[in-house]
Order: C-alpha cells, then structure tokens, then sequence
C-alpha cells in the first residue's frame, strides 16, 4: 500500500453510495451495477463459489467500495478472498483498500499503471468525498492469462491487448457465460479509448463476441446481453469515420468533435469523450501504434474546451 488520502471533510455532496444495486445474472454470479454509469460510476461483479468470494473490481471512494463489501457479506458471509482488477483507473480500483484480507489480481501492467498514477484522479474532481482510501496495487499478475477457480466456479483472465487501456482484463465465467468486460464495453456509456487502441478495442470485441457470452456485464451502465458488444462496435465504427473524414478535411480532434453528428450515439452518457477519442484515432491515422502514450493531460483540458466545463462526477 501506498500513503493515501485522509477521510474527507469539508466534501461539498454526499458520495450517494446507497445507489448501488445488486443483481443476480447466474446461480451464484452478481453484478453491483451503480447508476448511472457515468464518470466514476462503475460496476463490479461478486462471484460466489462453495470456498470463498472473488470480486472484480472494487469502486472509487471508500463510502461505495464499503458499500460493495456489504453486499459481498449478504450473498456470501465470508469476506472476498481474491479481488480482480480489469485495469488501473482508480473507480475500479481505489476501493480494493477496504478489502486488506482479499489478494489482489491484475494484469503486470496494472500494477505499474497503478503506481505510476497514483491517486492523480483525485485531483480532477476535488468535491467529490473520496474518503481514506489508499493505493493497494496487485499482488499477483499476469502477462496474457490466468485461470482462477472458486469451489465448482472457473474464472478465466484475459489480457486482449490495448484497447480501453493498454493494461485491461476481461473475466470470462464459462460453466455460467457471463462475461465482466471492464471498460472495453459500457452501457449507455461514451467508449473511452483515450488511453488504449481504437484498432485494438475492435480487435478485442470480435474476440469477446467469439465467446458467444449469454450476459455481458459492462465497466459502467445496465447489465446486458451480447448486443452491447454490437453497441460497442458501432460507435468505434462511427468514430473510425469520423476521424478518417476529419482528417481529410484537416480539421483538429477538437474541430472534428464541434462538427460532428454522432446520430444514435448522441444519446450516450458523457459524449464528450469524443473528443480524446477522436486523439487516439488520428495517431492511429498517423501510424501510431496501439497504446502509444499520448498527452492524456491535454486530451483532457481538449474535451474539457468541448464541453464548456469539466464533465460532472457524481461519485
């Protein structure tokens, strides 16, 4: 563990942990779904087997990661054993502090990711109650997969390659096919590639899709089925044309973003992330290869331009 922040005490609004709802999609698989998926609001999964309790992901502040340990006590007394971390941005791993007695699993590169960030999301959302939270970074890794096992339970780990980030994991339950995709997949939610691949996001979900998984429980947003994998791909579709035309025409991301009709895909919670995304698809235009560093600080302070303010965080 890593020094992190004190309790916090001048917050200017309540963390709204209560929101959280948990829902059972297999005999013995939950989702803890927060609405309404946008910035900080992710979903978790609680995965009960005859020997323990194995949770992917945890949440962004101390009030709604105590929250998820809560619901993991009601389907299961025992606390969780194993926590997966699907990649290092902090809504989904800031809370794995509150479970100290559960090892830590994730990707090599999430823990290095982790450590690197630090609790720098913090900083962009200062109002928000964070709460005591602390860094508690993976204790075991993995380079391309992992099979994970709680009592006739079989999980299985997989590093698709750059796509949300270059660090992601996605949970595959077989005997149960549920799939927990983290950020490769949201519900009603703007994809975020900012920091990963537009070339590799696509190449990853032709590859969930080959699963043939009868539920899909995404980063953010409701619980659904293998058609958010559809719903995924049409927007990087509509984004991929968007960038080719922008780029034509000579226009900036920002440009681009300002003259863009973004058709059904408007409706998605926090379309801003037009924007960077749009960044990531113009170096790959340029022959930048997936996951290629790019200045996340900027292609933030671009979207915030877009949006006229900083987008609202409601964790």
């Amino acid at each position: 563990m890593t020094a992190g922040l004190p309790a916090a005490g001048a917050c200017t609004r309540p963390s709204g942990a209560g929101a959280a709802t948990v829902e059972e999609v297999a005999d013995g698989v939950f989702a803890f779904v927060q609405p309404d998926g946008g910035w900080c609001l992710n979903n978790a999964g609680i995965v009960v087997g005859s020997d323990g309790c194995v949770l992917v992901d945890t949440a962004a502040t101390r009030a709604r990661a105590e929250a998820l340990r809560r619901a993991a006590l009601r389907v299961q007394e025992a606390v969780p054993k194993i926590v997966v971390d699907t990649h290092f941005h902090g809504d989904h791993t800031f809370g794995n502090c509150v479970f100290p007695e559960a090892t830590v699993v994730g990707h090599e590169r999430t823990r290095t990711a982790m450590a690197g960030a630090g609790l720098h999301l913090t900083t962009l959302w200062p109002d928000v109650c964070w709460g005591a939270i602390d860094l508690a970074l993976p204790t075991v890794t993995y380079r391309d997969r992992l099979t994970l096992h709680t009592g006739a339970t079989t999980l299985e780990l997989s590093h698709p390659g750059p796509a949300h980030t270059t660090d992601d994991t996605v949970v595959w339950l077989p005997g149960q096919r549920v799939l927990f995709t983290g950020d490769l997949v949201m519900s009603g939610v703007t994809p975020f590639i900012a920091m990963g691949s537009l070339s590799g996001s696509l190449d990853a979900l032709a590859a969930l899709r080959a699963l043939r998984p009868a539920v899909v429980v995404p980063g953010h947003g409701p619980v659904g089925g293998p058609g958010l994998l559809d719903a995924a791909e049409g927007y990087l579709r509509h984004l991929e044309t968007l960038a080719r035309e922008g780029r034509r025409a000579g226009r900036t991301p920002l440009e681009a973003a300002r003259r863009a009709d973004l058709g059904p895909y408007a409706r998605l919670l926090d379309a801003e992330r037009l924007v960077p995304n749009l960044h990531r698809a113009y170096a790959e235009l340029d022959g930048a290869k997936p996951g290629a560093d790019l200045d996340i600080t900027e292609l933030f302070a671009d979207m915030v331009r877009f949006h006229g303010a900083l987008p609202p965080c409601r964790a």
